[in-house]
Parts: structure tokens; sequence; C-alpha cells
């Protein structure tokens, strides 16, 4: 076989896991390039060793297309490494020597048929955050070959993951080099990715953070609202106004909201919100939104005789909630489908929009699909002021 000279540009974040070592990772967001440098370097190995056996795993593959075999394979082409690889259906041979590349999924392994790894060079385990401890147990000793190495490369999910224990636990293993790389490091991040990570930072931090940046999501990931921004504008004299109210009780607030839709775009501009409200004090309290007397208001139906009093005191268009099966649910995610601009002076709205979340399981800390009944009045007045145009737009569909 002709000589063949392999230019492979190696990034500075990865100069690190170029010397041997039994653990390697590479953990951070998405756009860092960690999944391209390390089929690079699998590459490379089997290049360097013919005879060199590796597999590649993740938790589940029901198929190879779900597998890093395509990437693989765009490598070799990449590289102009063909002459060395026999790309075959289901697993890439070396041309000369024993070596080869397969891919497996280790949910399929039981102790006895992950034998038939025992004696392979390399474990590359993608998608890392997704292994389960049992998988991690069963890898770990079954890949003992003198020299042998674990590879893992991961978006991070929950601290409690057992990849991240493993290496980023309090006691990771002595021989181990673990690197964070995220997409600034990339020297190759293309620029529609950039747009898509700048959408994100501006509209959704949490997201952000966590797909970008490599974050946990085990606090995020539980908020409701990712949707919505805060920005000064102008209301247009022309809009039609929607407001709702949300009546206190002991230390819950007294609320009203007003804002206006256009488009798929949501506009908070003013809000009143008083905690001990007595009865008396309500009026004042929703005059302190421009002509929300002139305008319809939509409130809280649990408390009729707050509604015949306001309408009895200069609020004559204020009218019940109508509420039934799942309202707050079906309400909550009909406002999630709107880009959501607030005004900055609306800030007991901007903070339960920032703090409105799912439940999390006390045992698990997974996020369940239950809304949590805190930080919530402004959000159901919103609920109420927008509740005339859900249901026309849920009857005509």
């Amino acid at each position: 076989m002709a000589q063949t000279t392999l230019r492979i540009e190696t990034p500075g974040w990865a100069v690190p896991l170029l010397k041997p070592a039994r653990y390697k990772g590479a953990y951070g967001g998405r756009g860092s390039g960690k999944s391209h440098t390390f089929a690079e370097m699998l590459i490379e190995a089997h290049i360097m060793d013919p005879a060199s056996r590796s597999v590649c795993v993740r938790e589940v593959q029901k198929s190879l297309s779900q597998s890093v075999k395509r990437l693989l394979e765009l490598k070799i082409e990449a590289m102009n490494a063909g002459a060395y690889f026999d790309v075959q259906e289901a697993v890439i041979k070396a041309k000369k020597g024993d070596g080869a590349i397969i891919f497996q999924g280790m949910q399929n392994h039981t102790a006895d048929s992950i034998k038939s790894l025992e004696g392979y060079d390399r474990a590359w385990v993608e998608e890392a955050q997704s292994l389960s401890q049992r998988s991690l147990d069963l890898l770990r000793p079954t890949i003992r070959k003198p020299g042998s190495e674990l590879w893992f490369t991961w978006n991070p999910s929950h601290i409690s993951d057992p990849v991240d224990q493993l290496l980023r636990g309090e006691a990771p293993p002595q021989d181990a080099v673990v690197v964070e790389v995220n997409f600034e490091d990339n020297p190759w991040f293309p620029e529609v990715l950039r747009d898509e990570m700048e959408y994100d930072r501006s509209r959704d931090p949490d997201k952000y953070a966590h797909v970008w940046r490599g974050g946990y999501v085990a606090n995020s990931s539980s908020r409701v609202f990712k949707n919505w921004r805060i920005e000064e504008f102008d209301t247009p004299d022309d809009v039609v106004h929607r407001l709702g109210a949300d009546w206190g009780f002991a230390i819950d607030p007294t609320v009203l909201v007003r804002c206006h839709i256009a488009g798929k775009k949501l506009f908070v501009d003013y809000e009143a919100y008083m905690v001990g409200c007595e009865i008396t004090d309500t009026p004042n309290l929703f005059l302190t939104i421009p002509d929300a007397e002139s305008w319809p208001i939509v409130a809280d139906s649990s408390r009729p005789e707050t509604i015949s009093y306001m309408r009895k005191n200069g609020f004559p268009k204020i009218m019940p909630a109508i509420k039934g099966p799942n309202s707050v649910e079906e309400g909550v995610e009909w406002l999630k489908s709107f880009d959501i601009i607030v005004h900055p002076r609306c800030r007991h709205t901007i903070d339960e929009l920032t703090h409105y979340s799912y439940k999390v399981d006390p045992l698990t800390q997974r996020v369940i699909p239950k809304l949590d009944d805190r930080d919530n009045h402004v959000i159901d007045a919103l609920r109420y002021a927008c509740e005339g145009v859900r249901r026309v737009q849920k009857r005509s569909r």
C-alpha cells in the first residue's frame, strides 16, 4: 500500500486527549466539534494500527442510523483514508490487518453477551449522558486489554447522570483526561449554527445555557416559559387591549394585567399588583393601568362578589372567566405558542415568567408534566385576558 500523508487539524482543546489515558472525555454544548474530533482520533488510531479494534456504543441503538457510523464514513472520505478501510453495511474493517470498528447499543447487552467485547482496544460512548449505570458497570471491566481506553463524549443533562458522576464527580479516576468544550472553542464553528445560537441566547437563556454552554438542565428544564424576553416598546393606538384580573387572598396578590396580540407575538405593557389589597382599594389599583375602566376585563370567576363590586364601582365591562377541565393547562400551552414581549416596568410579570415551573419528582429530580401552583398570579391574569381569543381559535380548528 502506498504511503499516504494525513494532515489532521487538531483544535487546541483536544491536544490533552492525544496522549494515552484510560479514560478520555469531552463534554459541553452543541457546535463544539466534540464528535468530529473524536471521529478523527478514531480513524487515525486505526490507520496507525490496522489490527486495532474499537466499538462505538450508545445506550440505545435500534439501527445504524442512530450510530456514529455515517460520521466515520464522512471522516474517512474527508481524510482521504479510503485506502485503509473497507466500509461495509454494519462494520468498518481494515483492508490490511484484522482491525474493525463495530457499532452496538448497550441496552441490548447482558453480562454474558458483553464478553464479546473483551480484547477490544477502545470503546467510544457517544451521547454518554444517556448511558445507564448498569451499562457503565458492564462496559468498564469488559474493555480491559492492557492499554485499552474508554472514550466519552456528551452534552451534560443531569449532575446525577452516571458519566458525570464518574468523570466529573468528587473522585474521578486518576488516569482520566476530561475536557470541557463549547462552540467558542471550535475554530470551524459554522455561521448557520452561530445564527441558531444567537437566537437562543436572545430569546431563551435557559435553553442557551444547556444546549450551547453544556449546562445541566435539572433546574432550567422545569421552567414553563422560555419563549419570552424583556424589551421596551410603545403600544400602538389602534391595538385591541386585553385585560385579565386575578383576585388576592391573604398573602396572594390582586393583579390586573394588560396585553395585546400582534401575529404570533403577545405584548404585555402594564400590570397592577398589590398584596393585601382590600376590596375597597381595588378600583384605585386597577386605575393605575391606562384606560382600564374603558376596556373589557376578564376576571377570576371564583370571587363573584368582587366582580359585582367592581361593576358598581367604575368597571362595568368586567366579566367572569369561563373555567373548565384542563383550562389552566390549555391556557398555559396557548400562551407558550407566542413570543411574549414584556415591558420592563412589568416587574412582577417578569418575575413570574422567570420562575413559573413544572413540578419536579423529589426522588429522581426529573421534571414531571404537572404545573406547580406557585408564582402564577400574573400568569393566571394573562390567561384570563386572552381566554376569549384562545376559545375562538379552539372552536375554529
